[in-house]
């Protein structure tokens, strides 16, 4: 069994698994491999889904992977696989995308993906550089991660969680800003963790050591 980072050609695959790796020989975690194979997929004890870009660009491409997408959704929705989703890949598990036009997501935590309007006009969007997480509800993926420890943001649209219970961390960036979803076996960063040093760092060997 290893953990699989799902290729969906989305860019910012091989930060991912550099991060991961180094996690995996420090905490000697089983193995991570990248996978565009529904076969390979299925072996996996642990699905990540990372993303890069657009909303309607990433499930475009997820949708276009068809045995991929079944095998995945069967995996993580029925077999309870533990996954993590990563910046766009976090808000492909809202039930629907505003980016340029609405798209349907994932559904896999009730809420929308909206357009960050910060309350200061000063602040700009896209939201970039590193912002101090405000926890919100204890979580084993944020052991040991405490308030006011930062993380690395690069967007522009934020997932709103239909239940605030859903959202366990957010930032401050003129308004509340989810960082971090959860919901059963599922799992969304906003933030990168492969470039949040110590903070990403702990988020990931957390999440492989977690048992929903």
């Amino acid at each position: 069994m290893f953990t699989a980072i799902v290729d969906l050609e989305s860019g910012n695959l091989h930060s991912a698994v550099k991060a991961f790796e180094r996690v995996t020989r420090e905490t000697r975690s089983e193995k991570v491999a990248i996978v565009s194979d529904p076969r390979d997929l299925t072996q996996a004890s642990r699905i990540v889904l990372p993303g890069d870009g657009s909303f309607p660009n990433c499930m475009g491409a997820l949708s276009r992977q068809t045995d991929l997408f079944e095998t995945m959704a069967e995996l993580v929705k029925k077999d309870g696989r533990p996954f993590l989703g990563i910046c766009i890949g976090m808000q492909l598990l809202a039930s629907k995308g505003h980016e340029f036009h609405a798209v349907s997501g994932l559904d896999w935590i009730p809420g929308e993906v909206e357009k960050i309007r910060p309350d200061d006009q000063q602040l700009k969007v896209p939201h970039m550089g590193w912002n101090d997480l405000i926890i919100d509800h204890p979580h084993a993926v944020i052991d040991g991660i405490d308030k006011g420890d930062h993380a690395y943001f690069v967007h522009s649209y934020q997932f709103r969680t239909a239940e605030p219970r859903h959202c366990i961390a957010h930032v401050d960036y003129g308004g509340a800003v989810t960082a971090i979803v959860a919901h059963d076996n599922l799992v969304g960063t906003q933030f990168h963790p492969e470039k949040s040093q110590k903070t990403g760092l702990r988020l990931i060997a957390n999440f492989l050591q977690w048992s929903p």
